[in-house]
């Protein structure tokens, strides 16, 4: 009998294509959670979710930019009531640590009378390599706000092992899996980290949140900064400078050191002018 399909929402995103991969490589059926999919899926046309979900085990649930955009949760809401109706199994949900409108994302898929797993994760450091810091480390800086606050900064590629395991493990059921890198570091040491690994310096400049919202909106334009702004104001106090278990909890090994990510990137090029 063939396996029905996992959904992932976002499957051309940083997570969303690295799960995609990886549930394929499994030998997985997937169907992609994208606007100009077969079944399409779009977040900003409702009509598209319950042909999307139809005839599906389980969701990976992501919301660009995140889930603390105005209109995010109640989206997620609307979505689970529908997967819900279609007997879905599972929903697993990215969240961000720290951030308000991500808990009640939580509590909307918690509450949603779907088996679910929370997999609430730390910043990323693919946004260095791939997202809208890229552009600031290939001209040799990293302007950050938040002074000294430290981060224990996780490769995606954590995210995406954590979240494929729960899509397709039955005993990650109802598991929030707090991810963090194995690490507490602050930009600076980031910053230095960068450096030894690309081979040229990279300067963290302490900038304050209304630079940090220029700079992005260069890359990601104004939708994507004020988004980030708004999360970087509210996590970057602290709140989060403390290590969790979620990877091991989850997998059985610990996560990845920023070290590794940062030579890996540098030796796939991901900071040659031309990548």
């Amino acid at each position: 009998m063939t396996p029905k399909p996992i959904l992932v929402i976002g499957a051309t995103g940083k997570t969303g294509s690295r799960v995609t991969a990886r549930l394929k490589a499994k030998g997985m059926p997937v169907r992609h959670g994208t606007r100009r999919a077969a079944i399409p899926f779009d977040w900003e046309t409702p009509e598209t979710w319950g042909p999307a979900l139809q005839g599906v085990s389980s969701v990976y649930v992501t919301y660009f930019p995140d889930l603390a955009f105005p209109g995010a949760v109640e989206k997620v809401e609307g979505l689970c009531k529908i997967a819900k109706d279609a007997n879905v199994e599972r929903l697993v949900l990215l969240s961000g640590r720290g951030e308000h409108h991500a808990r009640l994302g939580e509590d909307v898929v918690r509450n949603s009378g779907v088996n679910f797993t929370l997999v609430r994760a730390s910043w990323f450091a693919q946004n260095f390599s791939e997202g809208y810091l890229r552009d600031p480390i290939l001209s040799g800086v990293l302007p950050m706000p938040g002074g000294m606050i430290e981060e224990p900064i996780i490769d995606i590629d954590d995210i995406a092992d954590v979240v494929v395991a729960a899509l397709t493990e039955e005993r990650h059921s109802g598991q929030l899996y707090e991810v963090t890198g194995p690490w507490l570091m602050s930009f600076a040491d980031m910053a230095e980290t960068l450096s030894q690994a690309i081979g040229r310096p990279i300067q963290h400049i302490p900038i304050t949140f209304e630079d940090f919202h220029a700079n992005v909106a260069q890359s990601g334009g104004d939708f994507v900064a004020d988004v980030f702004t708004a999360i970087a104001r509210e996590t970057l106090d602290g709140r989060n400078a403390n290590i969790c278990d979620g990877v091991q909890r989850a997998l059985g090994r610990p996560p990845r050191d920023f070290t590794e990510f940062a030579k890996a990137a540098a030796m796939a090029g991901k900071w040659s002018a031309a990548a």
